[in-house]
């Protein structure tokens, strides 16, 4: 018995304004709440969701339910998964609250898995330090079984970016199975059909697209120089058939059905036609990723180191060039990653969410420069004319939006670290780029780093030479002089700097509005 496994991936993504830098509108006073409709296109959002509901999704979930209802009294059912993206979820309770209706249906049916992945879709696994990578499976987790009744047993990864370090953290997080690229650079002449053990993981399951037969139907389906056109549902099930292995995994776009390849292509009829076309086959079964890994034993281990070596499923390179593959993807990261400890000292839940937005990883898919095949799927997904375009939007408000972070916060022009005494090994491990990250700071810090830094004078200093403060600079002055100790010092450090804090960010914003 061979077990098909379809996963659907489906995401859309919050794209930003095109014109932020062209119409002269950077720097705008705008109140807080206002941010994201200044940032973000909620006119090209909702027409392009609401056109892909229309020609994909409402279809396309009716064809699996009437689907799953002929056969659920059978022995072979049919079974599929999701991969939701959160901001995708977003956009259904904002465009269209009767799709999401008919995702809950495909819940309640019981022949349907939800997979985890990233809340905002982003390339975060990638980031060096993995917190905020974990902060956004934990925030999937949750809204999927929020809004479906549905808890997560197996991840998918951002667009299939995997290596060993995610595998493990993955796995440290619960979660049973994880998907990557079935490439033939990571298998050598192993299956793509069969679980594999992720290198240095003990529990998790790998599992694989089958890419060949994926990209069938998502890139050649419509496709008349193809010497396989047209490809129907009882062609595409003998393909399966004739395919060795434990499990094959289809894994495409869910747009494929519907918004690539149009209604008039056929593509619906194929969908419909597909799992009673599989389960003519006596020898394969319809099954859900974690039935899978429940059943099969891993037929060896895939090693993907992290240095290097991560792959994906984009691109022919099938690694992570299609999101940090040149300088205008690049400088786009660097600057979103040089804002995540300004956005933590902020600590604003909606500073912290459009910082959020802000990573989705298609921002970073429209900056694709290279040509070819693989350009001309980012040009067709990208709303611009062209990468430089997209960067410069990109970067506009991502600029504009660091700008606004750092009036808020007060930030110096260099950290404080706090440290226990003279010399590197001492460092705390605490530092504060901001006023107000560092009246946070003082709130916890070990005292005695608090009295080896007043002793020295080294608060006063930051202010004058870093802040750019004389008013706080003569307070921790005379705090200095003083010589209060212990949590006395701490106590007179807080109130301090937390009154010059509320007085200089109201200065501030009366002077700017721009938050």
């Amino acid at each position: 018995m061979t077990d098909i496994v379809f996963v659907f991936e489906v995401h859309q993504p919050h794209r930003l304004r095109k014109n932020l830098f062209w119409e002269n509108k950077v720097f705008k006073r705008t109140r807080k709440e206002e941010l994201f409709n200044y940032y973000f296109d909620r006119e090209t959002d909702r027409a392009i969701f609401q056109r892909a509901a229309k020609k994909c999704y409402f279809p396309s979930n009716q064809i699996l339910l009437d689907q799953i209802d002929a056969h659920k009294k059978e022995k072979r059912k049919v079974k599929v998964a999701f991969s939701l993206s959160g901001v995708y979820l977003e956009q259904c309770e904002m465009y269209s609250p009767d799709l999401l209706e008919t995702f809950k249906q495909l819940s309640k049916s019981g022949c349907v898995e939800f997979l985890d992945q990233t809340y905002y879709h982003s390339i975060a696994s990638l980031y060096p330090e993995k917190d905020e990578f974990i902060a956004q499976v934990k925030m999937h987790r949750d809204i999927i079984k929020a809004t479906l009744g549905y808890t997560p047993t197996v991840f998918e990864n951002t667009e299939l970016l995997y290596n060993n370090a995610i595998a493990k953290i993955i796995e440290s997080l619960g979660y049973k199975g994880i998907f990557t690229e079935g490439i033939e650079k990571i298998l050598g002449e192993k299956s793509p059909n069969y679980l594999y053990t992720p290198h240095g993981s003990k529990k998790i399951r790998l599992l694989l697209r089958n890419y060949k037969l994926t990209d069938d139907v998502g890139f050649r389906f419509s496709a008349r120089w193809w010497n396989e056109w047209p490809l129907t549902a009882s062609k595409y099930a003998h393909w399966l058939a004739d395919t060795q292995g434990d499990c094959i995994s289809i894994f495409p776009d869910y747009e494929t059905f519907g918004e690539h390849q149009w209604p008039e292509t056929g593509i619906h009829g194929f969908l419909q036609h597909l799992p009673e076309e599989i389960l003519k086959w006596p020898h394969l079964n319809m099954a859900t990723p974690s039935e899978v890994i429940d059943k099969y034993q891993p037929a060896g281990e895939v090693d993907v180191p992290e240095t290097g070596k991560t792959v994906s499923w984009a691109d022919l390179e099938r690694d992570s060039s299609g999101w940090l593959g040149n300088a205008m993807q690049w400088a786009y990261y660097t600057n979103l990653r040089r804002i995540e400890p300004l956005i933590h000292e902020a600590d604003d839940p909606e500073l912290l969410k459009l910082w959020r937005y802000f990573q989705t990883s298609d921002h970073l898919y429209y900056m694709f420069s290279a040509g070819g095949g693989p350009g001309e799927v980012h040009s067709y997904f990208s709303p611009y004319e062209t990468p430089a375009n997209a960067f410069v939007a990109a970067e506009t408000a991502l600029i504009d939006f660091e700008t606004r972070v750092r009036l808020a916060i007060l930030t110096a022009n260099e950290p404080f670290l706090f440290c226990s005494a003279a010399g590197d090994e001492n460092y705390t491990g605490t530092m504060a780029w901001s006023l107000k990250g560092f009246a946070k700071a003082l709130e916890n810090v070990d005292v005695k780093a608090l009295e080896f830094h007043n002793r020295r004078g080294d608060f006063a200093s930051w202010a004058e030479h870093s802040l750019k403060d004389e008013i706080l600079k003569a307070q921790l002055e005379a705090i200095k002089t003083s010589k209060v100790k212990g949590e006395d010092l701490r106590k007179r450090l807080l109130t301090a700097t937390q009154e010059r804090y509320t007085e200089a960010s109201q200065q501030v914003q009366a002077a700017t509005k721009l938050l």
